[in-house]
């Protein structure tokens, strides 16, 4: 690809005679460019940022244009619209890897909200402990890599969750719920590792009696395909269905190598869509992408990488509601009127109890 400058716009050919390439290391998302000249020649990213910003002061003060911007070429020449990593955040007594909401993207799909938690050991005087708090709005969902987590709720539930299984919790009007280290646990060395993640509810769900299922490891789709392991946690997609009882047009997806692996999927995806890189790397247009980022594509049915051996990825996604949704803490909801209720429940502790627990998280200031 070559760039042909224009004194009034800037032309993209697709004659062969310098490439443009973007390479985005954890550490560096949106600056690690290079210029790759079919000779070989590569510029190091600080001396092609330089060499930009020059082009972009000369271009300026000879011509009256600007070139575009690094990013700008990134996104024309890639089906990824944005790369999200993740972000230090504080659950209870735990540290989490908080990949969405995001301020450039609130939402992919029906899914507003996902925490990685871990990987992480704790000692035996170290635990997992997460209060009873909240929820209205949106169904919750437990996906475990390792570890233990004892679920119980103001329904009366009371579950365990290991790896593989998915714990739903639909809150609906309101539910209440902790999360903790099983008992016989609390006083053991473990490890604990997973993703919790939230689905907001269509308008018409919003105020539904709250609910929880379990489904076990072994209920979910599995099935292997391009020389790849794929398991389907929600939704339906690639002519499957989930037994989680979803309430809108939705799937998350994930898909395991063991050697190098090329997949072309957008004919089975829908929607908006994302992918989440959990460990190993994929490439994708020339790119290297590295674990605990999302890639949010531009349009799902171009959804094709490879993926590199022992690689784990999770593409999620779904149809987006046609009208927008609001998060405050821990309360989803296509109206701020129900939201600000659902303050006020809870300052004045309303919501109903969870049998067997003691103290809550306290609305937050």
């Amino acid at each position: 690809m070559s760039v042909i400058f224009q004194k009034s716009k800037v032309r993209i050919t697709s004659l062969p005679v310098v490439r443009l390439y973007a390479h985005t290391p954890a550490t560096c998302p949106d600056t690690s460019w290079g210029l790759n000249h079919k000779a070989g020649i590569r510029c190091h990213p600080v001396y092609f940022t330089q060499f930009i910003a020059a082009i972009n002061v000369f271009l300026r003060f000879t011509f009256n244009f600007r070139l575009l911007t690094y990013t700008t070429l990134l996104k024309i020449m890639s089906n990824i619209g944005l790369i999200i990593e993740e972000r230090a955040a504080n659950i209870g007594n735990f540290m989490v890897g908080r990949l969405l909401p995001f301020r450039q993207k609130r939402a992919v799909g029906p899914f507003v909200f996902i925490d990685h938690m871990g990987p992480v050991h704790l000692k035996n005087y170290q635990n997992f402990d997460v209060p009873p708090h909240p929820h209205i709005g949106l169904s919750t969902l437990t996906y475990l890599f390792e570890g233990a987590i004892m679920h119980r709720d103001s329904l009366g539930t009371e579950m365990e969750i290991q790896p593989g299984a998915v714990n739903w919790m639909t809150a609906g009007k309101g539910v209440v719920h902790s999360e903790r280290t099983p008992e016989y646990l609390r006083t053991s060395d473990k490890n604990l590792h997973g993703l919790q993640i939230w689905v907001a509810l269509p308008k018409a769900m919003e105020q539904t009696d709250p609910s929880f299922s379990h489904i076990a490891a072994h209920e979910l789709p599995h099935w292997e395909q391009d020389g790849v392991t794929l398991r389907l946690i929600a939704g339906e997609a690639f002519g499957r269905k989930s037994p989680v009882p979803v309430y809108s047009p939705l799937y998350l997806i994930e898909i395991k190598s063991t050697a190098p692996a090329q997949l072309n999927i957008g004919d089975e995806l829908y929607g908006e869509s994302a992918l989440y890189i959990l460990e190993g790397e994929i490439r994708n247009d020339g790119n290297t992408y590295s674990p605990r980022q999302i890639l949010v594509a531009k349009d799902s049915k171009l959804c094709q990488f490879e993926m590199a051996p022992n690689t784990t990825v999770y593409i999620f996604g779904g149809e987006p509601f046609p009208e927008e949704h609001f998060i405050y803490w821990n309360f989803v909801s296509s109206d701020k009127a129900l939201i600000e209720q659902a303050k006020q429940n809870w300052r004045e502790q309303k919501f109903p109890e969870v049998p067997g627990e003691t103290g809550f998280v306290p609305l937050p200031q």
